[in-house]
């Protein structure tokens, strides 16, 4: 359907859940959002382009000269809301209703409630992933449970904090001037028109993780969306909290200037680890001196992944700012006590090692997880909500610190065991996010949109530099073709289930996108980008 009000071209179902969500009124917000940002959208992302070739013709990346004043200035971002004070735990996962429940009622302190890199944007995920918040905001969300009955809000509820989708990503079943919507617009847009006022009534406020930022102007576009938003919803200036994931290396060299630009929120950052690891791989692709071992080899202990969080979490405390550490990626196993018992010790130094650093909240993707990571927070924090007021002075990162990808070990550490978890992870996740499923569990962790782009940026990244494996067998296209026909047999045995793998699990669509994303000649930017225009 086309809207008389806002000429907004609708795609998608428009019945059910989506009647309530795409109202006229919301369909003009979002005109109004997009017929303002739509091109600076656009032109940041030109941009990115422009940077990417400086990178692959010989290129660096530093800090701004520019934004020295900025770096060396005495400012402040401003005091958090009552309910941002305390983020020792926040759990993180797609918008689906019985996600939503569990992890509102897990006893974190937040709920990072995603339309990014754990959610697969299909119509109905998106329409009722916005349907599914309102209810909670209300109250009124329930679950029902073939096998475990029915789910519901308990008393004690996480804080809400949406991840809208990154500036390179759009809504193409939103359409307007002959333009899909941007995704971002769309994810922050609905949330905000449905739920700003609502959340304000009841003691609260629209709070939201922004996610792939490269630099600070990407920031302000970000900061005059929601000023603009204020302003239409009547909604007093700095209302909407913003969290910047830092989790591009351009964004790394922007910190304070990104802080800056959204002083006024006020603002956060987020170390987001596993997408900053493919932007390494990324954004150096054509660089042989940056290539990487095994995804499992790097670690959050290696030097280059040292530099970036402390220096995060020194440039936090000293603007005022919350620090909140990375996603745990591990699962509880029910069926397997030793695994579990191997998980629970991983997340417990990581998160030992989160507090001690400073940082003042972490993430976790399991409610299992969020008392044991409490446990490490508060024998750090005891009774303070967090610990802003912690100065890093020690801190001194430069350039060449951030840069270190060698760190971590090179091209000589490559196994064929690292290969083929690449190419199993890989085909296998694809599979899970056409099937509408963003997070999904696989041998043991939880993987999302950013860890199955490092398993097939490696990929491409070993084939194109021509790396060899330990035992001296150099990575070609045909090899990795061999391991994907293996393991996608290997997969089919553990499910048991021809006619399922073949029906539900797509594995020839899920290898054909594979292939075009870890083979091509050229770098595809995001794995998602191909992905999207099969989804149905």
């Amino acid at each position: 359907m086309t809207t008389s009000a806002s000429k907004v071209d609708v795609r998608g179902a428009t019945e059910g859940r989506a009647a309530e969500v795409l109202t006229e009124d919301a369909l003009a917000f979002l005109a109004g959002l997009h017929r303002e940002f739509d091109a600076r959208r656009r032109d940041l992302l030109a941009r990115r382009v422009e940077r990417q070739a400086r990178l692959d013709g010989g290129g660096t990346l530093d800090f701004l000269p520019e934004g020295r004043e900025i770096r060396e200035g005495d400012w402040q971002v401003g005091s958090a809301p009552d309910d941002m004070q305390r983020r020792r735990v926040e759990i993180t996962g797609p918008t689906t209703p019985k996600m939503v429940i569990n992890a509102l009622n897990s006893g974190a302190d937040g709920f990072m409630a995603d339309f990014e890199d754990s959610h697969s944007p299909t119509w109905q995920n998106m329409i009722e992933g916005q349907a599914n918040l309102t209810d909670a905001i209300e109250r009124r969300l329930e679950f029902d449970d073939p096998e475990k009955g029915k789910y519901g809000l308990g008393e004690e509820l996480a804080t809400i904090v949406p991840r809208p989708r990154g500036w390179h990503l759009d809504e193409k079943h939103l359409v307007m001037d002959g333009r899909s919507m941007s995704g971002s617009l769309v994810d922050a847009g609905l949330y905000l028109f449905h739920n700003a006022r609502r959340l304000l009534d009841k003691g609260s406020g629209p709070y939201f993780y922004v996610p792939k930022l490269e630099g600070h102007f990407e920031a302000r576009l970000w900061n005059d969306v929601f000023r603009w938003a204020e302003e239409q919803l009547g909604l007093d200036r700095g209302t909407i909290n913003v969290t910047v994931l830092i989790e591009t290396i351009p964004a790394a060299f922007e910190m304070e200037e990104i802080l800056y630009e959204l002083r006024e929120r006020p603002a956060a950052l987020n170390a987001g680890r596993w997408d900053y690891i493919f932007s390494m791989i990324k954004c150096f692709r054509e660089r042989p001196e940056f290539i990487l071992p095994d995804r499992g080899k790097v670690t959050m202990t290696v030097p280059f992944m040292r530099a970036y969080t402390e220096l995060l979490v020194a440039t936090c405390h000293r603007r005022g700012a919350h620090a909140i550490g990375g996603m745990a990626a591990f699962l509880p196993s029910r069926d397997d006590e030793e695994a579990n018992e191997q998980a629970t010790a991983k997340l417990h130094e990581d998160k030992s090692r989160e507090a001690g650093d400073g940082f003042d909240g972490t993430w976790v993707a399991h409610p299992d997880f969020v008392a044991p990571t409490l446990e490490e927070f508060d024998s750090v924090l005891g009774e303070r909500p967090n610990q802003v007021d912690r100065q890093r002075d020690d801190v001194s990162v430069d350039a060449a610190d951030l840069l270190d990808a060698a760190s971590a070990g090179g091209p000589e550490e490559i196994t064929e065991a690292g290969l083929r978890s690449d190419v199993n992870v890989g085909i296998q996740y694809i599979s899970a996010w056409l099937r509408g499923n963003g997070a999904a569990g696989i041998y043991g962790l939880m993987e999302d949109a950013a860890t199955a782009e490092i398993a097939r940026a490696q990929v491409w990244q070993w084939v194109h530099h021509e790396c060899t494996l330990e035992d001296g067998r150099e990575i070609t296209q045909e090899l990795v073709q061999e391991l994907e026909t293996e393991e996608l047999e290997r997969i089919r045995s553990e499910i048991g289930d021809d006619e399922w793998f073949e029906r539900e699990g797509r594995p020839e669509l899920s290898r054909e996108i594979f292939e075009e994303v870890a083979l091509a000649e050229e770098f595809v930017d995001f794995l998602t980008l191909p992905a999207y225009e099969r989804l149905e």
